[in-house]
Order: structure tokens, then sequence, then C-alpha cells
């Protein structure tokens, strides 16, 4: 699936510089899944806010 993902974005990008390309939804909030589509050259990924990580300031306490 990934290569399919990779010659998507390289020819629509070859038809049309100005392509902007992303992904949503389960995908876009899987680390490990942004790491590809990032390499894969796509411009944005958007998820559940739910699926982003919550950052506390203070740490534990």
């Amino acid at each position: 699936m990934g290569r399919l993902v990779r010659i998507a974005v390289e020819e629509g990008r070859a038809a049309r510089p100005d392509l902007q390309t992303g992904v949503c939804g389960e995908h876009g909030g899987d680390p490990e899944s942004i790491h590809f589509f990032h390499s894969a050259g796509l411009d944005y990924v958007s998820c559940s806010p739910f699926r982003v990580p919550v950052w506390r300031p203070g740490g534990r306490r």
C-alpha cells in the first residue's frame, strides 16, 4: 500500500506541481504512519483529537 501512496504523490505532482496531498482518519494519528506519510511527501495528516497525545505540564507529581 505504501508503494501506491508514493506513486500517487509522485505522479500527481508531476501532472500538477501545486497538488496538496494528505491523509485523514485513523492512520493520521498513528506515529509510524505519520513518519511514512512525511517521507512519502504528503503535505498534511488529519485525525481525531483523541488520537493526539496530551502533554501535561509539570509531569508526575
